[in-house]
């Protein structure tokens, strides 16, 4: 329980008959936003996947996924999605979705290597959102306009918040403002990562860290990321490398950045045996996933993912994300979440 964090003077706004209601508002109203911004389309996704296919996302490259034997199958392994980037590219193929056009699902993963506090769980809920693009728009400029694009719809979400429930009022900035990793790293020498993080975003509230999984002037990347969804080493029109990045939001009752989303420009083959390369992982070239994508038989994409309970804790102000959603808890958390008046369900 080492991580946990009991805010100051905390007190929560809404009761829990009234989160319930809220988180359902929130879901609703921002998952119909976001289709009519990005122009997407709701499919329907899986909980699991066939081991040994690539399909999988290994996120920073570390993570176990929850697996399992299919009895009528011959004791075939299946494992737990971790995310869907590499599910929804092949979606986009399969449904032949035209330029300009994506999809978006529901995620729902088991994630058992997270460190349990306030923002991580071994339940992850969020959006998957893929959409197709064109060779000639893979630029930061691109990037960026989808960024703005999700940033509207969470300005929008909040200020429904506002209307229904007048005691939470927005704090978000009308802009959400770009800096890449380097020049982060550039600005505070001194700092961890996620020190700079606290410090770019408690300075402007709303922030894109761009570039995020390859290496920095320090020799380490920012953070991790794995070598076969993102683009994080095509060098863009700033001359700095990466297509990728996360948005932050300052969190007051938690005073420290909130990722609410990771996401990118995808990478097209080029990019994905550059990345294998340099993490020393070329044998990945020969899984199904990776086979088509160099074969050509995948199209360009951008997407990312959006955490459902995050954006309802942020936007609804509370002080754990088990206040937001059902998962387990060391009992040792939860009661002192619950004496501290944040009771998790």
């Amino acid at each position: 329980m080492s991580k946990l964090i009991l805010p100051k003077d905390y007190k929560a706004y809404l009761t829990l008959p009234e989160t319930e209601q809220a988180i359902k508002s929130i879901k609703d109203f921002f998952q119909q936003c976001l289709a009519s911004q990005l122009r997407l389309r709701r499919v329907t996704a899986p909980l699991f996947v066939k081991s040994g296919l690539g399909i999988n996302d290994d996120l920073n490259g570390i993570e176990r996924p929850v697996t399992f034997a299919i009895g009528d199958m011959g004791d075939q392994r299946a494992e737990i999605v971790h995310s869907l980037a590499k599910w929804k590219r092949m979606t986009l193929a399969e449904y032949k979705i035209p330029r300009g056009y994506g999809i978006y699902t529901d995620m729902n993963a088991i994630r058992p290597d997270e460190e349990l506090d306030n923002l991580h769980s071994l339940y992850v809920d969020q959006w998957d959102w893929e959409a197709v693009m064109g060779h000639d728009e893979r630029t930061l400029a691109y990037l960026k306009n989808k960024v703005d694009g999700i940033y509207n719809v969470l300005l929008q979400t909040e200020y429904m918040v506002y209307e229904k429930y007048p005691a939470i009022t927005p704090i978000l900035p009308e802009k959400i403002t770009y800096i890449h990793a380097q020049e982060l790293l550039d600005r505070y020498p001194g700092l961890s990562a996620k020190e700079r993080e606290n410090e770019i975003t408690r300075k402007y509230g709303a922030v894109f860290v761009i570039g995020i999984g390859g290496a920095l002037s320090d020799g380490k990347p920012h953070d991790g990321r794995a070598p076969d969804y993102d683009d994080w080493s095509s060098i863009a029109e700033n001359g700095l490398a990466g297509l990728n990045g996360d948005i932050l939001l300052w969190n007051p009752v938690l005073e420290s950045a909130f990722e609410i989303s990771s996401m990118g420009i995808r990478v097209d083959a080029e990019a994905l045996h550059r990345q294998l390369e340099i993490r020393g992982e070329e044998a990945r070239a020969e899984l199904y996933f990776h086979r088509r994508l160099l074969s050509g038989g995948l199209p360009q994409s951008i997407g990312g993912g959006i955490g459902q309970s995050r954006l309802c804790m942020f936007l609804l102000r509370k002080g754990h994300i088990g206040e937001i959603q059902s998962s387990i808890w060391p009992d040792d958390m939860r009661d002192a979440c619950k004496a501290h008046g944040m009771p998790l369900i």
